[in-house]
C-alpha cells in the first residue's frame, strides 16, 4: 500500500512538473503568430506576449491565463494614469452561454466604476479563445502617446460572469499583487516579471517541492510507522520505508525551503509573513526529527519512552504545520482550481487510510489483549471449583 502510494506521489510530481515548466517561451498560437517579446506574469498563472511597432505606434498582444473555473474571466489592462486597477483600460475575456469567447472592454475610473465601454485608446482586431483550462485574449492596441516604451500593466483573473457582467475577482495576496511597469523594449517588469519565466517558474518548483516533501511524503511515513508496525510481518521493514519516506521528505522540502529563501531575497518589500514562519518552523523541527535517529535508545533502554513522546510529537506537530503551510502556498501561488482539488483529493485520500487503518489497529491490540488474558488457562488444567 506504502509503495503503491508513493509510485502515485512521484507520477503526480512529474506531472506537476511538466506544467510547472510551461513558460512563455514554450507556448504556440493556433495561427502560428509570433511575437518579439513575452513575459511569465508573477502572479495568477499568467503570461504576456507582445510586438510593439513604434511607427504605427500600435501593440499587438496576447495574453494568457487560466481562470479560477471554466466559467471565469481573465483580463488584462493598461493603466494610463498610474499603477494598480482605478484607472486601468482592460479588455476582459470569457465564455458566453453558447460556448463562444467574447472579449469585452472596461473603463475602470475609480474601484467603484466599472463600465464597458470604450476606451481611452483605440483596440483593433480583438478576439479570444479557450483550450485546456487556459483563456487567451488577442488585441491590437493603439498606445495613447508616441514614443511610449513602458506602460503600467494590470491583470486578473475571476470566478465568473454574472449577466455579462463579471463576478469580483479573490483579494487574496496573488490578486492584489497582480499588476507592474513594463518595458515594452527589454521585457523587464517592475512587478517581478521577467522575460523567459524564471520568476513564476521557481514558485512553481518552490511549491511542488514542498507539497510533495512536507504535504505528502511526511504524512505517508507517519502512516507507516503508526499503523504497519502492528503487523508482525511488516517488522522491520516499515522502520525501513518510514525512514525512506521522512529522510526522502526531508531531502526534497529542504530543497523546497531554499528557493524559498531564494524568492524572498528576490522579492523586496513583498513577504508572505505566515507562510514563511510556518516553514522556518517545518525545517527546523524536521531538522531535529531526522537526528533523532541517530539518538534513538534500544526498546528496552530507560529513555526509550521520553524519546517516543518527543518523537511523536514533534512527528504531529510537523504533519499539521505541513498541511496548513501546503494551503497557504496554494493561496499565495492561485494556481488552477484542479490542482488543489488534486492535494485535497491525496491529503483526504491519505487521512481516509489512516481512519481505517486505525480502526483496524484497535481491533488488533482489543484482540490481543483478549487473548493475552485467556492464556494462562490455555492447554493448561483450569483451576478446581472452591
Amino acid at each position: 500500500m506504502a509503495t503503491i502510494f508513493i509510485l502515485t506521489i512521484f507520477t503526480l510530481l512529474t506531472t506537476h512538473l511538466s506544467h510547472a515548466q510551461q513558460t512563455c517561451t514554450t507556448q504556440k498560437f493556433t495561427n502560428n503568430k509570433l511575437y518579439s517579446h513575452c513575459n511569465d506574469l508573477p502572479h495568477l498563472n499568467s503570461f504576456l506576449h507582445w510586438s510593439l511597432n513604434p511607427s504605427k505606434n500600435t501593440l499587438s498582444i496576447a495574453f494568457i491565463a487560466a481562470p479560477p473555473t471554466p466559467s471565469g474571466w481573465i483580463s488584462w489592462a493598461i493603466n494610463p494614469t498610474g499603477e494598480g486597477m482605478a484607472g486601468a483600460q482592460a479588455l476582459l475575456a470569457y465564455k458566453a452561454s453558447n460556448g463562444s469567447m467574447v472579449v469585452k472592454t472596461y473603463n475602470i475610473s475609480s474601484y467603484s466604476s466599472i463600465v464597458e465601454g470604450e476606451l481611452s485608446f483605440d483596440v483593433k482586431d480583438k478576439r479570444a479563445e479557450y483550450s485546456d483550462g487556459m483563456m487567451k485574449i488577442y488585441a491590437t492596441v493603439v498606445l495613447p502617446e508616441n514614443g511610449v516604451t513602458t506602460v503600467n500593466q494590470v491583470w486578473q483573473v475571476g470566478p465568473a460572469v454574472s449577466d455579462g457582467f463579471p463576478v469580483k475577482h479573490a483579494f487574496q495576496p496573488a490578486n492584489l499583487g497582480a499588476k507592474g511597469r513594463l518595458d515594452l523594449l527589454s521585457g523587464q517588469s517592475s512587478g517581478g516579471g521577467t522575460g523567459g519565466g524564471s520568476g513564476n517558474k521557481k514558485k512553481n518548483i518552490h511549491g511542488i517541492l514542498n507539497a510533495v516533501s512536507w504535504g505528502i511524503l511526511f504524512p505517508i511515513g507517519i502512516i507507516i510507522a503508526r499503523y504497519l508496525r502492528t503487523f508482525p510481518s511488516a517488522d522491520p521493514a516499515w522502520f525501513y520505508l518510514h525512514a525512506f519516506c521522512q529522510v526522502s521528505g526531508y531531502a526534497i522540502g529542504v530543497a523546497g525551503w531554499g528557493t524559498g529563501l531564494k524568492l524572498g531575497s528576490d522579492s523586496k518589500g513583498v513577504t508572505y509573513s505566515t507562510h514563511r514562519d510556518i516553514g522556518i518552523a517545518l525545517f527546523s523541527l524536521a531538522t531535529v526529527q531526522v537526528f533523532a535517529l541517530f539518538l534513538r535508545p534500544n526498546k528496552d533502554h530507560k529513555f526509550r519512552f521520553y524519546w517516543n513522546i518527543y518523537h511523536h510529537g514533534i512527528g504531529y506537530a510537523i504533519l499539521v504545520l505541513s498541511v496548513i503551510n501546503v494551503f497557504k502556498g496554494l493561496d499565495i501561488l492561485s494556481p488552477e482550481s484542479k490542482w488543489r482539488t488534486s492535494y485535497i483529493i491525496v491529503i483526504s485520500t491519505l487521512g481516509g487510510i489512516a481512519l481505517l487503518l486505525e480502526v483496524i489497529t484497535w481491533i488488533m491490540v482489543l484482540n490481543r489483549k483478549s487473548n493475552k488474558s485467556t492464556k494462562p488457562y490455555d492447554n493448561k488444567q483450569q483451576p478446581l471449583a472452591p
